[in-house]
């Protein structure tokens, strides 16, 4: 991550990140999107910090300002643009969210999520990482249960064996997802993905909205 990602790296960040790979927008067409991939539901994303996050990206120098513009008495609206800097961190840090295991669920969560932005080959090589991470939290976790449930009673240890439960479950079914890309049942291209959901958006928010 750049030196500059402390101050921006959230998962509002991330969201703008991707969409605005599709093409430059404003907050209101970010909005739509958002809404239409329902990102605001499942990745716990605040109210009212959209605007939050697209002032720290700019910051950053990870979005840029392609233009600002006035449509009769509406407010002024200022269209984005993703940096070659700001693809560059959004990638790396979704290899990251990918490859670390979290005591936050939602970081892998976002990354699934926002998987179709990255090859397929190269997801594989994220989620080995990840198994490796989660087999050596698994081999300490049983390590603990072993040398310290004679001491001090399993009581006092059933969230270790809670915790162990979600490694080994979660690890089983990464496993499966990298069988299924090695195999090719699971697979994508992106660069087509990325064009169809430009024009999917793009379909989607021009449309005139309907009144009841």
């Amino acid at each position: 991550m750049g030196r500059n990602s402390i101050g921006w790296k959230n998962l509002w960040s991330l969201t703008v990140l991707v969409f605005l790979r599709l093409k430059p927008m404003h907050p209101y067409e970010l909005q739509s999107v958002i809404k239409l991939t329902h990102k605001e539901d499942f990745l716990q994303l605040k109210p009212g910090s959209l605007y939050n996050a697209i002032e720290r990206l700019l910051k950053a120098g990870l979005i840029e300002v392609v233009e600002t513009s006035r449509a009769g008495r509406r407010p002024e609206r200022t269209v984005y643009k993703i940096t070659v800097t700001g693809n560059q961190e959004m990638l790396a840090w979704l290899r990251e969210l990918l490859a670390k295991p979290s005591s936050d669920s939602t970081q892998f969560y976002a990354a699934l999520s926002f998987l179709p932005v990255l090859d397929p080959r190269d997801v594989v090589a994220q989620l080995l990482k990840r198994v490796e991470a989660l087999d050596e939290s698994i081999r300490n976790y049983e390590n603990v249960l072993v040398t310290i449930t004679p001491r001090i009673g399993r009581l006092n240890l059933v969230e270790v064996e809670y915790a162990l439960v979600l490694r080994r479950a979660e690890c089983r079914w990464i496993r499966e997802i990298i069988d299924d890309l090695e195999t090719s049942k699971l697979t994508w291209n992106p660069e087509i993905l990325l064009k169809q959901a430009a024009q999917y958006f793009e379909t989607c928010i021009s449309a005139p909205q309907k009144t009841p």
